[in-house]
């Protein structure tokens, strides 16, 4: 202790103060107190110890490093407090270095991984964070040391270090987790497992040592997140090649067997690198973004490295807006149906419609069935959209032969998706469909994908069977791209085959034209009249395709040659003409 008058000159002071500070007590007197324990190096203590001294304030502690002369370092807590009835101040300088040390090595702890000792979760964003805040504010000039932070650990500023070095204000992330990585605990157990994740760790700190500050004037942190997920954040990255380089070298690293005590073990990872200006980005957004792009690493096949793609991700972010959304907009109405005719090759006359939906979406505008008739399968809603379309379609088509009851009706060709099948009584809901709207069962036609009705056994195919003995028509949609099993063809209640429109396109340039292209078609095609079925040709483009496909024996054609999907007054003009026009519709 030391008694200090008003202008913060020692008046006395105690042997313990001068053994803490290496000097002889009567040595401090008549010295200035804030000199001897550090107490102007800023200037908020500064002013809180001037306030107490004028009395403005009655209590002030701070915890100050102090230097002792013999070269070691130790902490202190200092309290300053005005003497009652006394014009003098009383200063307490308390020794806490044991404390500290306590605290960091339980701090240690908290923010360590206890199987790879690498920085943990929680370190690693608080690394993060402190990295995207020194972008946010202009950093300290070359060869200055960063301000002391009391808060911090050593942990989260070892990357001052590099200031000196220059700055370059990006980030990067490299986000991993190890590719089957729980068969090693299932199967080896959960020990061998945790010496596998330390030589991971291992190898990840050497590969971030080679490019941390060697190829930037950056730091690196690699971090065990859980599991057997790891991360390296490269601060002042120097761009998308420096993390893609570290990332390719992670991989080779890994590529190489572990020897633990004899048992040798391969492992692959999968990694997601993110790379950007750190001033605007949070801590949030960029593990959002390493994250996603981990996933398309693993989407992609494993064992890769793969950087993240903006346009990517925005459609992912798209079909995850298109699919909260999806279910209530058909209970909102959204969406409508466009058709595209189905033409005899013969005559040219339509004998028929394929009914496709659309999505008016407010935001995106009309959408394709390609953008959202995967995400309806997956969250079930195809159920309820493929029930509407259903009925949309067929009163649209009984609608038509009202209109014109002198011509000969046409079909209308639905496509309706396999969960449909398993999800609802499809045959219930054609039968209540038909007796509804007054369509004749012969004038619907179901399209079904070629690998969908292949497969078929059990329920769907009684539910073919028992439509196609209700009178309605099934077909086989884009014939030629899936099972092919032509044994199989003649067991099923199908009666149209719809060629791909791969097929169909080889038969577009009369000179280049591959002679195999046509012989598959013909062959296809006779084989269909054999079993009694009927052929339609999609994307038909030109005459010349038209042409081929009528010599070889095709049924009807569909495509731009014709007409494009078209609203319904549109069909209702080419009711009962023949030909249609063979020049291709203008875009």
């Amino acid at each position: 202790m030391a008694l200090v008058d008003r202008d913060g000159i020692v008046l006395a002071a105690n042997d313990a103060l001068g053994s803490l500070l290496g000097a002889d007590a009567d040595a401090l007197r008549r010295q200035a107190a804030a000199d001897l324990v550090d107490l102007a190096a800023d200037g908020r203590t500064w002013h809180a110890y001037r306030e107490v001294l004028g009395g403005r304030r009655s209590r002030f502690r701070c915890t100050r490093r102090l230097k002792h002369p013999d070269g070691r370092s130790l902490w202190a807590e200092v309290t300053v407090a005005p003497v009652p009835d006394s014009p003098r101040v009383l200063l307490s300088v308390a020794d806490i270095s044991d404390r500290r040390e306590l605290q960091a090595r339980l701090r240690h702890l908290q923010m360590h991984d206890p199987v790879t000792r690498l920085p943990n979760r929680t370190l690693f964003f608080e690394r993060l964070t402190a990295a995207l805040e020194s972008a946010a504010t202009e950093g300290p000039a070359a060869g200055e040391a960063p301000r002391e932070h009391t808060h911090r650990t050593h942990e989260t500023y070892q990357s001052y270090e590099s200031y000196g070095h220059g700055r370059t204000g990006r980030i990067g992330i490299c986000y991993l987790d190890l590719d089957g990585f729980k068969a090693v605990n299932d199967t080896l157990g959960h020990r061998v497992g945790d010496r596998l994740l330390a030589a991971v760790a291992g190898r990840l700190t050497e590969c971030a040592d080679g490019y941390g500050y060697t190829r930037s004037g950056g730091g690196h942190l690699v971090a065990r997140l859980g599991g057997d997920e790891f991360a390296i954040l490269v601060e002042d990255s120097t761009g998308t090649e420096q993390l893609a380089d570290l990332a390719q070298s992670v991989l080779t690293a890994l590529q190489e067997p572990f020897d633990l005590s004899g048992q040798r073990l391969s492992v692959s990872a999968s990694i997601g690198v993110v790379e950007r200006r750190a001033h605007g980005s949070t801590a949030t957004q960029l593990m959002q973004a390493a994250d996603t792009t981990l996933y398309w690493a693993k989407a992609d096949g494993k064992a890769r490295w793969t950087l993240f793609d903006p346009e990517r991700n925005a459609h992912r972010m798209t079909r995850q807006a298109l699919s909260s959304t999806l279910r209530p907009a058909v209970e909102r109405g959204e969406f409508v149906l466009e058709y595209q005719p189905l033409v005899d090759l013969v005559d040219g006359a339509v004998r028929g419609v394929e009914a496709l939906v659309r999505w008016d979406h407010p935001q995106f505008g009309l959408l394709t069935p390609n953008r959202f008739v995967g995400i309806a399968e997956e969250d079930g809603s195809i159920v309820e959209l493929g029930r509407w379309v259903l009925h949309t379609a067929c009163r649209q088509a009984r609608q038509w032969q009202k209109d014109h009851p002198g011509d000969r009706p046409i079909f209308v060709s639905v496509n309706v998706a396999v969960r449909q099948v398993w999800d609802s009584d499809l045959v219930a809901d054609v039968a209540g469909i038909l007796a509804e709207t007054g369509l004749a069962p012969h004038l619907l036609q179901l399209e079904l994908t070629e690998s969908a009705v292949m497969g078929s056994a059990g329920r769907p195919l009684q539910a073919l069977q028992a439509l196609s003995d209700m009178g309605v028509r099934i077909a086989i949609d884009d014939f030629g791209t899936g099972y092919s099993n032509l044994a199989y063809l003649s067991r099923l209640p199908v009666s149209v085959l719809k060629l791909d429109g791969s097929f169909v396109r080889g038969f577009q340039d009369e000179e280049h034209a591959n002679p195999a292209d046509e012989l598959i078609v013909e062959a296809l095609v006779g084989l269909s009249h054999r079993l009694g079925l009927t052929v339609t040709a999609e994307c038909v483009e030109t005459s010349g395709q038209a042409a081929r496909l009528r010599r070889i024996g095709c049924d009807t054609g569909q495509g731009w040659l014709y007409s494009r999907p078209v609203a319904p007054d549109r069909i209702a003009e080419l009711i009962g003409v023949a030909p249609l026009p063979v020049q291709p519709q203008p875009a």
